[in-house]
């Protein structure tokens, strides 16, 4: 079972940036799925975006394509994800996720489910005023 830990959340005006991270500890395998995900105050959890960290392929959501990007240190076992030119539309809580199971094409084809996930963070919240 792998826990993570998100931070780096915080209160940011529009066109701003943030760095969110997400700390992995227990049991990883050489390679798995990785992804963040949003929240908005009544509306679904979406996918944000992912990488396969045994590769390190990125996949991203349309409305953040240029924006966010996802990285990872592998050393540290975190992934970050940098956000700019924030738009309030971007306020949520803000969620890593880990896959147990899959390789890159099961990463690329599924990233957006939450059910693909087996391991949640407990959130971070981000909020961008206009």
């Amino acid at each position: 079972q792998v826990q993570l830990v998100e931070s780096g959340g915080g209160s940011v005006q529009a066109g701003g940036s943030l760095r969110l991270s997400c700390a992995a500890s227990g049991h990883m395998a050489s390679g798995n799925c990785m992804g963040w995900f949003r929240q908005a105050a009544g509306k679904e959890r979406e996918a944000v975006a992912a990488m396969y960290t045994g590769l390190g392929n990125t996949f991203y959501a349309a409305n953040v394509w240029g924006r966010f990007i996802i990285s990872q240190d592998n050393a540290k076992n975190t992934m970050f994800l940098q956000m700019n030119s924030l738009k309030p539309e971007d306020t949520a809580m803000y969620y890593c996720a880990g896959a147990a199971a899959g390789g890159l094409a099961s990463c690329g084809g599924t990233w957006r489910q939450t059910s693909y996930y087996g391991s949640w963070g407990q959130g971070t919240q981000v909020t961008v005023s206009s």
